[in-house]
């Protein structure tokens, strides 16, 4: 029995130690996007990582961050303080970093993390998504950036991408700034392979910027 538990734990190993969840602070409508925040949250615990978010106890930011905290992996919350009253509601669950704003926010989020993951969301989870994007683009970082594309959630937003690609907006190299899976074990296999490509193979001396 020792030995299997030996196996199982070697076979999830992970090269991340925090990933950084970026999603809706509602639930949606469809069930299969709480299904979806749980079972990420469930297979960030199994393979040992801890969690980064935007520190809302509500919707899909409550259910993933809930579900790593129950699972013994550590969470961390970071929130404007403006936002405190409207993203917090009842008892978070780990730790709570409070910050000046939205910039402080994201660059506190992309620094404190090894990867990035997007579930379902609205205005405020394209804009992060778009934002960390444009960070690898740029050679800011070389992180992966998954999209959790339960459902076909992201379809159109992929369509965009690969139209932007075609009509000369976005080189084709940088298309494989994103990867994309319907579930979260999946998806979290092609985070794991991820390779980064850089143009001119060098990264730009860049900084994050708090």
């Amino acid at each position: 029995m020792d030995e299997e538990k030996v196996v199982v734990v070697a076979a999830m190993s992970s090269r991340f130690k925090r990933v950084c969840v970026f999603c809706g602070s509602s639930t949606g409508k469809k069930k299969c996007y709480k299904d979806a925040a749980l079972e990420l949250g469930q297979e960030l615990v199994t393979r040992n990582l801890d969690l980064v978010y935007g520190g809302g106890s509500n919707g899909l930011m409550g259910l993933v961050s809930q579900a790593v905290h129950h699972g013994g992996g550590h969470v961390l919350g970071i929130i404007p303080k403006t936002l405190m009253c409207k993203e917090i509601i009842g008892e978070t669950v780990g730790e709570v970093r409070e910050v000046a704003d939205m910039h402080q926010r994201k660059a506190e989020m992309a620094r404190h993390s090894d990867c990035f993951i997007a579930l379902p969301g609205g205005y405020g989870t394209l804009e992060e998504l778009l934002e960390v994007i444009t960070w690898s683009q740029l050679g800011i970082h070389d992180k992966p950036v998954g999209l959790l594309n339960v459902d076909g959630y992201y379809n159109y937003l992929l369509t965009f991408i690969d139209k932007a690609v075609d009509d000369g907006f976005i080189k084709p190299s940088q298309r494989s700034i994103i990867v994309s899976a319907p579930n979260a074990h999946d998806l979290m296999l092609k985070l794991e392979d991820y390779v980064p490509m850089h143009d001119d193979g060098m990264i730009a001396q860049a900084r994050w910027n708090v």
